[in-house]
């Protein structure tokens, strides 16, 4: 008699927090996670840079949503949570960096003039004398193309569309309003005004994954990390995870997905290795953890409406240069220590990175980690362009050094180490119709018992999210089993 037999397609942290769920849910289960990477983790991810390791994907959580810290908590490190130790951003517009207004909802401001300098005068004054939206009922709308109607071209150019850029590396004409501002499209739709819209939904906890700063008077803090990044929560969370007796295997592809009619319902196998020599681990539940495009390629065969709608799901690729430099004060250099949380670029400015953190100014823990070292990281790519991404990994870190001086007015210390880490195919755009894309996908995977979708493709890409998204589907695919009769290994 064995354990009911669970394979996770996937080791990002959806596949992670499925097979955790898994485990704990049904203790005696065999559990499988499959990933291509070379190692587990995903985006959360930490490599060493100058003898440190620190974050070179995700580098906070969203600390109002309760999944990531629950996770944190389960996984006993709830004493290493930290807080930024500072969330004030700047977007560099016109050739200076200016304060983020607080309160700032997806960049949409509340009010207009607490934008001025970013945005002109005249800016100002058109975003102030917001206009009705005319362009009729709709089920969803670009943000850029409802915003600009209401607010101007300007708050999207100069405001919305870098704020998006750093969420979701997206364009804002193209992201969906319904999906990516839920709290602003149901209040809008209900014909209120889109600044009262973005005020009320600035405040709200839900809201605060898409705001750069906290709402004035905020009495709780808004990102959390780890004590040494947040990448540690994926390596704990694997150490955890083999402690339980769950297998991992890195660098494997899963090539083909098959329905195997073990049980009444039918049990499934998933291949991987070469096509020469192929492997077939047995499963009594699958969970697709994986992003839409390897998703669709496994599910054409058992749900080919599903799979045309996954294919549909474009991806942004992006970069992140990472440096260390040196922070002492050598006798005649003038090298200002990087103050605030970091700074964000509009693509109107022609720039190539899209926004820098100051690692060491905005986490402690980086700050303390080498002497005479401050950590700092530039981010590249948006979606649709891929012309910079194609670089080599000198030129851009020589670029990142570049702008981000050019954009504080000094030219930044000498640079000691670099790590260049690029992300291909990494956010999910949720493009007009999102919401309705993901329900047809669901409808059409409904039939298939013992198999469950999870990860950044569907209900929202930051951690919480899709730790959130992984927990639902390993919930899923238990409850299947159970009402199975534990499946085909018992």
């Amino acid at each position: 008699m064995t354990g009911s037999r669970i394979v996770v397609v996937g080791g990002g942290i959806a596949g992670l927090a499925a097979a955790w769920e898994a485990v704990r849910a049904m203790p005696d289960a065999v559990v499988t996670v499959v990933d291509a990477a070379d190692r587990p983790g995903g985006k959360l991810r930490r490599e060493p840079v100058a003898g440190v390791a620190v974050d070179v994907g995700a580098e906070s959580i969203l600390a109002r949503r309760p999944e990531g810290l629950a996770l944190m908590s389960e996984l006993d490190l709830a004493a290493e949570v930290v807080h930024p130790a500072t969330t004030s951003a700047a977007v560099w517009s016109r050739g200076d960096l200016h304060p983020l207004p607080r309160g700032t909802l997806m960049g949409i401001p509340s009010p207009a003039s607490s934008a001025r300098g970013i945005l002109s005068a005249d800016e100002v004054a058109r975003a102030e004398h917001e206009r009705p939206w005319e362009g009729g009922e709709f089920d969803d709308v670009s943000v850029g193309d409802y915003v600009a109607a209401r607010l101007g071209e300007a708050v999207v150019d100069r405001l919305v569309e870098p704020l998006l850029g750093g969420v979701y590396a997206g364009q804002a004409r193209s992201l969906s309003l319904r999906a990516c501002l839920p709290g602003v499209f149901a209040a809008v739709s209900r014909g209120e005004s889109l600044t009262d819209a973005a005020r009320a939904a600035s405040a709200a906890p839900e809201a605060q994954a898409v705001s750069a700063v906290a709402p004035t008077g905020a009495a709780a803090p808004v990102f959390a990390g780890l004590d040494g990044g947040v990448g540690r929560l994926a390596e704990v969370l694997v150490e955890q995870l083999r402690v339980r007796g769950v297998t991992i295997r890195s660098g494997t592809i899963v090539r083909e997905l098959h329905r195997e009619p073990v049980t009444g319902d039918g049990g499934w196998s998933v291949v991987v290795g070469s096509r020469a020599q192929p492997e077939r681990i047995p499963a009594d539940a699958v969970v697709l953890a994986v992003p839409s495009t390897p998703t669709s390629r496994l599910l054409a065969p058992h749900a080919p409406v599903a799979a045309r709608e996954l294919a549909a799901i474009e991806y942004a690729s992006m970069a992140i240069v990472t440096l260390a430099v040196d922070s002492t004060r050598r006798r005649g250099a003038a090298h200002p220590p990087l103050t605030g949380s970091g700074f964000l670029v509009p693509a109107v400015e022609g720039r190539t990175i899209k926004a820098s953190t100051f690692t060491s100014s905005k986490w402690a823990w980086a700050a303390g980690a080498a002497q005479d070292l401050s950590f700092l990281r530039a981010s590249v790519g948006r979606h649709g362009e891929t012309t910079d991404l194609q670089r080599p990994d000198t030129e851009l870190v020589a670029i990142a050094v570049a702008e981000v001086s050019e954009a504080l007015g000094h030219q930044l210390p000498p640079v000691v180490d670099t790590q260049v880490q690029r992300w291909g195919g990494a956010l999910p755009q949720y493009a007009v119709g999102h919401l309705d894309r993901v329900s047809r996908i669901r409808a059409a995977t409904r039939s298939l018992a013992g198999l469950a979708l999870a990860g950044a493709a569907y209900d929202g890409v930051g951690v919480p999210a899709c730790i959130a998204s992984g927990r639902a589907a390993a919930q899923s695919v238990v409850t299947h089993l159970r009402s199975d009769g534990g499946g085909a290994g018992h």
